[in-house]
């Protein structure tokens, strides 16, 4: 800063302050009073996620007497424990694939009817669906498709018996079918902007170069719904992942799903003294439910760049 700039802020701060500084002042002021109405949310996460998720981050590396140690986490990663692991992701991982392949050619076609009361029917619908799950989901499918529901009754009047084969709707198929109830709506109201956003300018484009439909999919349409399609499947598989109340409901505990065994172990209902090793597993499934969603916010920020364009 030279004589003369010095000297000029000097003769401002003396006449009423330097308004660099008030400048600066505004716009601190006009930035809380922006996001002012996100801080009860701010606290209510605080609250709620954040002490939570510390509690058991800090839990996982303590023993019963209170001390550091990594026991907890070997023994999480023991072979008891860590087949609820490969359990839990084998159950994410189908469940979300199949939902996500359904749920994708639910919002193509309905994306490509053209239909403005087809689509806020199906929307609505969705949003109704993909938020209905724990207690109430179990009863409706048992109340259903259980030994004795009202469609098992009525197909086997028709001769058609369910559960003849391998199916059961306590066990890993069972569980698999009642998710894709919420994973389905959940796909379409994820994938359903991303489809709607392809322009028909592209494929006319596409067309005019002498591009076929199989080389416009290959090269345009394929590509720029990938992210998309990757980021809902990513949420599908998290959002299977860490339910907890269904699985419990249907299975009560016969399956070896993480959060079963971390309810199981948290409340002491298995073995005494052993709620830390609860908590380690715990980490696990904050670890694995923080990557996923990560990989989605990541391809969904990447789908909404040309979305807006």
């Amino acid at each position: 800063m030279t004589v003369t700039q010095s000297q000029n802020v000097v003769a401002a701060q003396k006449k009423g302050g330097d308004n660099r500084y008030k400048y600066n002042n505004i716009e601190i002021k006009k930035l809380f009073f922006d996001y002012s109405g996100l801080i009860p949310f701010f606290i209510f996460a605080a609250i709620f996620i954040g002490l939570p998720t510390g509690s058991v981050a800090v839990n996982a590396f303590r023993g019963n007497s209170n001390e550091w140690t990594f026991e907890n986490l070997r023994v999480a990663f023991g072979d008891i424990y860590f087949s609820s692991l490969i359990g839990s992701i084998q159950l994410g991982f189908t469940s979300a694939l199949t939902g996500a392949v359904i749920g994708l050619a639910i919002s193509y076609g309905v994306a490509i009817s053209g239909k403005k009361k087809l689509q806020r029917v199906v929307a609505t619908a969705s949003g109704v669906f993909a938020n209905t799950g724990g207690v109430p989901l179990a009863f409706f499918f048992i109340a259903a498709v259980g030994n004795y529901g009202l469609v098992t009754i009525a197909l086997q009047k028709i001769g058609i018996d369910i559960y003849s084969g391998n199916f059961t709707l306590f066990g890993f198929s069972g569980l698999v079918l009642v998710y894709l109830y919420f994973q389905i709506p959940l796909m379409v109201i994820v994938t359903y902007p991303a489809i709607e956003g392809i322009k028909n300018e592209w494929r006319e484009a596409a067309v005019n170069l002498g591009a076929t439909k199989s080389m416009y999919w290959r090269y345009i349409g394929i590509p720029i719904l990938t992210p998309a399609f990757t980021g809902a499947f990513l949420l599908l598989f998290a959002n299977a992942f860490a339910a907890y109340a269904t699985a419990n409901v249907l299975t009560s505990g016969t399956l070896p799903l993480l959060p079963l065994q971390i309810g199981a172990l948290v409340d002491g209902n298995v073995v005494a003294d052993q709620t830390n090793v609860g908590m380690a597993m715990g980490l696990e499934m904050i670890i694995v439910v923080a990557v996923t969603m990560g990989g989605y916010i990541y391809l969904d920020r990447k789908t909404s760049k040309w979305r807006k364009r």
